[in-house]
């Protein structure tokens, strides 16, 4: 696995590693192994109707016809609407591995996939490419 640094801004301060987010380039086998485990085990990996990210066929312009459709309906009826969002891309590189393996075993994924998950994340290794140099190899702790 490879993070690469993506600058967010060209025009802002190039040397500040806050104006960079992280971007995993993974092998052509890893990504045809990831689709074919989703093929495998997608009856298990239900989620809500209200989850537009990661899903086939959905996305950002479907959350926000849903969020327009809600505040159209109450607005016609006269109410007033509060809006609360949540900037949670710093959480998004934050999974606790234990909960999502725990929450797996709670919809009884079967044993072999577990293993396979378990596996594919205890031995992930990235290096970092910044601009043509790359980093050495290191152990990503999941």
């Amino acid at each position: 696995m490879v993070l690469e640094m993506v600058s967010k801004d060209k025009l802002k301060n190039l040397s500040d590693i806050k104006n960079y987010r992280r971007i995993t380039l993974s092998p052509t086998i890893a990504k045809l192994f990831e689709m074919c485990l989703i093929e495998l085990v997608q009856e298990f990996l239900i989620t809500s109707d209200l989850q537009f990210g990661f899903k086939k066929k959905l996305g950002c312009s479907h959350a926000i016809n849903t969020m327009q459709s809600v505040i159209n309906c109450y607005t016609a009826r006269g109410s007033t609407v509060n809006v609360c969002a949540l900037d949670i891309v710093k959480a998004f590189d934050k999974v606790n591995h234990y909960c999502l393996y725990t929450n797996l075993i709670r919809k009884k994924v079967p044993v072999q996939f577990l293993d396979v998950i378990i596996n594919w994340y205890s031995k992930c290794f990235a290096r970092v490419k910044w601009n043509n140099m790359f980093s050495g190899s290191y152990s990503v702790v999941v």
